[in-house]
């Protein structure tokens, strides 16, 4: 397995990773997201086995008033339900670790929906607590 910066290449793989977590994505925005993102300092990562790319992890970076370093945000992270269990999810979450803290971040949060009993009981193996809850409203 290797674990690299996303490319505008790997958009089409990435859509259907996303769609695995009902979210509806198209090649073309994510693409452009990920060179948005890219050119921000925030690559985002792919896990790829065997030339495929097998799961994906977002990396977000934010300041906020009450903390005095930034805090790092995994905003996504999809491995394939066809390679869950084989420690991609947790090599993703190290890589991930290792990347935020080299921007300076202090603390690492990952969102992740109500629905989806089975990531919360990983992130809660992998050392997360759920500290809060969060609202969301469209605009």
């Amino acid at each position: 397995m290797i674990i690299r910066d996303a490319s505008e290449a790997d958009a089409p793989a990435l859509v259907r990773l996303i769609a695995q977590l009902d979210h509806q994505a198209d090649a073309a925005g994510v693409a452009e997201r990920i060179a948005q993102l890219a050119a921000l300092g925030l690559p985002q990562l792919v896990a790829e086995e065997d030339g495929e790319v097998v799961a994906l992890c977002g990396l977000h970076r934010m300041g906020t008033i009450h903390r005095p370093s930034p805090v790092g945000r995994v905003t996504i992270l999809v491995v394939d339900e066809s390679m869950r269990g084989k420690g991609i999810g947790a090599a993703l979450l190290a890589e991930a670790e290792a990347r935020l803290r080299a921007l300076g971040c202090a603390m690492i949060e990952i969102t992740s929906n109500n629905r989806l009993a089975e990531a919360h009981r990983f992130y809660r193996h992998m050392g997360f607590d759920q500290t809060s809850q969060r609202f969301a409203k469209p605009l």
